[in-house]
């Protein structure tokens, strides 16, 4: 690449996150560790379906992580208010370091029992709700404003390829070495991760704008009680029209979606397509992971620096009528060109979504917000589940066309909410 080419590439607004030390730090760090996770989260269920045999046991083995994870998003998000995103983020990592490695000891020596899969998976979903809220509000520290698309663009990009080539990965360690190997691979990741944080020694302070808020949130925070403290967060979300808009707005479209692309493409796969089912349904899934990734990194590449809100609304329209057409789908090509379509509009309007709440969101609540964000996902994906479950087996076209409905006129009224609407 010559030298004019390279200092195009420099200018792209995808590429000036990289240029800040701490988020390539936490980029490179967080991508080396999300590869890690596609070998826990191929090895725990293989390992639980080893152990029992039994469908329900895994099932119950992945409840508990979902559970204890929701649970204590509130109280993670309200932590990453309080206490320094990197020092949370480290903490997590260490444990996840040595919890990891103590399930390989066990693995590794043949002494594993249920019980310590159970163990395992609430401490994983514990941290995961101390971490995730410090791992999305931590950015708006790291990046200017004006790039923080491209860095969310940029770390959920990263995310969604190592998805993608993980689990295959993680399938021949197993199928060639062992279980333990797995956990062993996850376990060297999170000490390289930990290491990638232990370097992030320079966050740059928050701005004297930025801590202009409400003023019913002026005054000394760190004398309010933690619990006090998440009560503030829910009161400032709902006052805010802005954040109340969106935080509906991403509840009805992870209500609408989630079941259905799970639940919902695996019934399709199975009662719709001829051949093999597994086959169809892994090229439906690429389909979408692709689309998806795709949709993230062009948020990430362009600036939409005016109406970002009707880009969003018009993006999601687009996506609930490209779901509910995907109902009406009688061949494989024809689904899996819907839903790369879908997963571009998917991730055009996530990364975009994301930027709004970073940027818009005062400061000293941001981790609350996000806990909030991922607490409501966290009760609302069961129940999506339920009842795709249900409706696949009555009606499998039903089911994507009611889903693109709801999506289509959570759209159709988003139009009403100046907030939303009016965004810039």
């Amino acid at each position: 690449m010559g030298p004019i080419h390279l200092q195009r590439v420099r200018q792209l607004s995808l590429w000036q996150p990289v240029t800040v030390r701490d988020f390539r730090l936490l980029w490179f760090g967080q991508g080396v560790s999300l590869f890690g996770d596609q070998f826990y989260l191929v090895a725990l269920p293989w390992l639980t379906l080893q152990l029992t045999g039994s469908a329900l046991a895994l099932g119950s083995v992945l409840m508990v992580a979902g559970g204890a994870r929701a649970i204590f998003q509130l109280l993670g998000g309200a932590l990453s208010d309080r206490f320094s995103q990197r020092t949370l983020m480290l903490v997590s990592n260490i444990v996840r370091a040595v919890v990891t490695a103590a399930i390989t000891a066990i693995v590794l020596t043949g002494v594993t029992r249920l019980w310590h899969l159970y163990l395992l998976s609430i401490i994983f979903g514990l941290v995961d709700a101390f971490f995730v809220p410090a791992y999305m509000s931590i950015v708006p520290k790291l990046v200017v404003t004006e790039y923080l698309a491209a860095g969310n663009a940029l770390l959920r990009g990263t995310a969604r390829f190592m998805a993608l080539i993980g689990p295959a990965t993680a399938g021949i360690i197993i199928s060639t070495q062992s279980l333990g190997m797995a956990f062993a691979i996850d376990t060297a990741t999170f000490v390289f991760a930990t290491g990638s944080i232990w370097l992030m020694k320079r966050q740059p302070p928050i701005s004297p704008e930025d801590l202009t808020g409400p003023e019913e949130l002026t005054g000394n925070e760190r004398r309010l009680g933690l619990f006090r403290s998440i009560k503030e967060g829910l009161r400032y979300a709902w006052r805010h029209p802005l954040i109340r808009a969106l935080l509906f707005f991403v509840a009805a479209i992870e209500f609408s979606f989630v079941g259905p692309s799970s639940v919902g493409l695996a019934a399709l796969a199975k009662h719709r397509f001829n051949g093999d089912g597994a086959t169809s349904l892994g090229w439906m899934m690429s389909s979408f992971g692709g689309g998806m990734l795709i949709g993230m990194l062009v948020a990430g590449s362009i600036r939409v620096a005016r109406r970002q809100g009707r880009v969003v609304i018009g993006v999601t329209f687009v996506f609930g009528l490209g779901l509910a057409l995907l109902g009406f789908s009688t061949q494989l090509v024809w689904a899996c060109a819907t839903l790369a379509f879908i997963g571009l509009g998917g991730g055009l309007a996530n990364i975009i979504i994301l930027a709004m709440v970073q940027s818009k969101t005062d400061k000293r609540m941001l981790g609350r917000v996000m806990g909030l964000m991922m607490f409501g996902m966290s009760l609302l994906e069961p129940l999506s589940f339920a009842l795709a479950g249900a409706m696949a087996d009555k009606n499998l076209t039903m089911l994507f066309a009611a889903s693109g409905a709801i999506i289509l006129a959570t759209s159709m009224l988003s139009l009403g909410s100046s907030a939303l609407r009016s965004t810039d």
